[in-house]
């Protein structure tokens, strides 16, 4: 369909597979790490179209993680999509001012992640 790269950023591999499953069936090419530090070296390297960034990981937290990604210039025009399972409107909240387009709680419905990774991709 469409071959554009996703980067998903998250420390759990049950999580990540759920997430694979449903976009590599839509023609998504995906990538992951599963720590922030990694997360932004892989997208220095790979330059992915979109990253979806898990919140609650060990050491550095997607927060923090999205924050850098948003300002290094390499990355700051990839779009940042978070996916946690905080629920809190403040997460919301918190994960825009960090620099993320959207914010999805776990387990993401397949149907409205992939809707908002082509409205993000849309630009």
């Amino acid at each position: 369909m469409q071959n554009k790269s996703i980067l998903v950023i998250d420390d759990s591999m049950t999580d990540f597979l759920y997430v694979k499953n449903i976009l590599v069936g839509s023609g998504y090419e995906v990538n992951h790490a599963q720590s922030g530090q990694d997360g932004i070296e892989a997208a220095k390297k790979l330059q992915p179209d979109c990253v979806l960034m898990d919140v609650v990981m060990p050491e550095m937290n997607g927060f923090q993680a999205t924050r850098a990604l948003s300002r290094e210039v390499t990355t700051a025009d990839i779009p940042v999509i978070m996916l946690s399972s905080k629920s809190q409107k403040t997460d919301r909240v918190w994960a825009q001012r960090q620099g993320a387009k959207d914010y999805l709680v776990k387990p993401a419905d397949p149907k409205l992640l992939l809707v908002k990774l082509q409205s993000v991709l849309a630009g």
